[in-house]
């Protein structure tokens, strides 16, 4: 497997064609994977916004506030309110804002982006990542198309690459029922390829001004497995959000 990142991709306007762009910059292969930052598909889809559009409402001057209180540096209550009608579920108020986005994804402050946007305060998340990865996979050779993004992770410094919509491939592969080295059969194990891929990709692509926003994996085989589209987890199974829920930050 190799990955490359696809060069000389302009500064993305709104109603740009992303497929057009890679189609002019690389050849694809049918069992290519094509990873595109959601930076570029929101851009194009015009998704950038001022803050000015969010006219702060109670809840979002109260956890400005807040938030203000516990940093020690003034937030912007326009921004709270951009989370809040970004998000369906706000899970900690403190020390930041951690929020489930309209298409499902947990990330913080909704996942809004106020670097690399020329032009505007905001750039939202696309609304539905997902049929945005369908929408370029489309008018591409390539068969398969993942949206990324870069989130941290409960226990872990840092942030990695993460997919938030996808098409043309599940997003997990199901080892389960299949034997280990050892002929035990595997219980539990599905592997989410679609967030290991996006993770490859990032590394590729970097962050801050490196401006390569989509990166080419060549030669990934999915195998012979099961496959499930299953990719945010259900409240039901997520006993973290779960105990977040009933959590109340106290600083020390």
């Amino acid at each position: 497997m190799e990955l490359f990142a696809v060069p000389d991709v302009p500064e993305v306007e709104p109603g740009d064609d992303i497929a057009a762009l890679v189609r002019g910059r690389v050849d694809l292969r049918p069992d290519d994977v094509v990873c595109v930052a959601s930076t570029v598909v929101s851009k194009a889809e015009g998704r950038l916004a001022d803050l000015d559009d969010f006219p702060a409402g109670p809840r979002a001057r109260e956890i400005a506030a807040n938030l203000s209180a516990l940093t020690g540096e003034e937030k912007d209550p326009r921004f709270a309110q951009a989370v809040l009608e970004e998000s369906t579920e706000i899970v900690t108020e403190a020390p930041f804002l951690l929020t489930e986005t309209r298409f499902g994804h947990v990330c913080v402050n909704a996942g809004i982006d106020r670097s690399n946007v020329p032009g505007a305060d905001l750039l939202l998340l696309p609304k539905r990542p997902t049929a945005s990865a369908e929408r370029i996979r489309a008018e591409l050779p390539a068969e398969r198309v993942i949206v990324t993004d870069t989130c941290g992770r409960p226990f872990r410094h840092g942030q990695r690459g993460v997919a938030i919509g996808w098409a043309g491939t599940p997003a997990s592969r199901d080892w389960r029922g299949e034997p280990d080295r050892d002929g035990r059969e595997l219980g539990v194990t599905v592997q989410n390829v679609i967030d290991e891929l996006a993770a490859a990709a990032n590394l590729v692509a970097g962050e801050g001004d490196g401006g390569t926003p989509v990166v080419v994996v060549r030669g990934f085989e999915f195998g012979d497995h099961a496959g499930s589209d299953e990719h945010f987890r259900d409240v039901e199974s997520d006993f973290v959000r779960q105990a977040l829920r009933g959590w109340a930050y106290e600083p020390r």
